[in-house]
């Protein structure tokens, strides 16, 4: 995969991750209940959980491109809605939300459980990768190659949450992000349109 290639992939991976949503009140309430280690550990298994959604839609891109072109076109299409979807929900999300998590008591054990089934059971989570990886995905491309967008996917998203994690251990951290939500939100919002317009425009390959 060549590397200009590859950091578009990195950069799109990495909005992904950063958007607010229910993934990263998980991992600020169990960083707030728990301390950093519990915290870390949401964000490791929270990225396992992404990391198989990104799997199964590298394994079957390809099969679909080939055989069923227009159905391949009709998920990339509606894929690309629900990216719009997400950017206008954000438009109009304002300071409260996922950056306001109620903080309880928790375990590294229980933060674990809890982080696999929140990014398994977001079906959403397939959607977004379709619309994402229909950019990059070619039926010829290699294993290595679609190993290669599987290990990206992994390692951005569990490493954004494991940076929010030890920037929680900054009592200013949390009180900045909450003053600031709403920007964050807007240029998020800005972005995952951008993104849906992008994807009904073509791959990038």
């Amino acid at each position: 995969m060549p590397l200009t290639l590859w950091l578009s992939l990195a950069a799109i991976c990495a909005m992904g991750a950063m958007s607010p949503g229910p993934s990263l009140a998980l991992v600020l309430r169990h960083t707030l209940g728990g301390g950093r280690v519990p915290g870390i550990t949401a964000a490791i298994f929270h990225a396992f959980g992404v990391g198989f959604y990104a799997l199964l839609t590298v394994l079957g891109l390809g099969a679909v491109m080939v055989r069923f072109p227009e159905l391949f076109q009709l998920i990339t299409w509606c894929g690309a809605a629900y990216l719009a979807w997400l950017g206008i929900k954000a438009l109009r999300a304002g300071r409260s939300g996922a950056l306001s998590p109620s903080a309880v008591a928790t375990t590294p054990q229980q933060a674990a459980k809890e982080a696999v089934l929140v990014a398994l059971g977001n079906p959403k989570l397939i959607i977004f990768f379709v619309a994402l990886l229909s950019q990059f995905v070619t039926p010829e491309m290699s294993l290595l190659a679609k190993a290669i967008i599987v290990a990206t996917a992994i390692i951005i998203d569990g490493g954004w949450y494991v940076l929010v994690v030890v920037g929680l251990s900054h009592s200013r951290v949390l009180p900045w992000l909450q003053r600031h939500a709403h920007w964050i939100n807007r240029i998020t919002g800005v972005l995952l349109i951008a993104l849906a317009l992008r994807v009904v425009a073509g791959p990038i390959i």
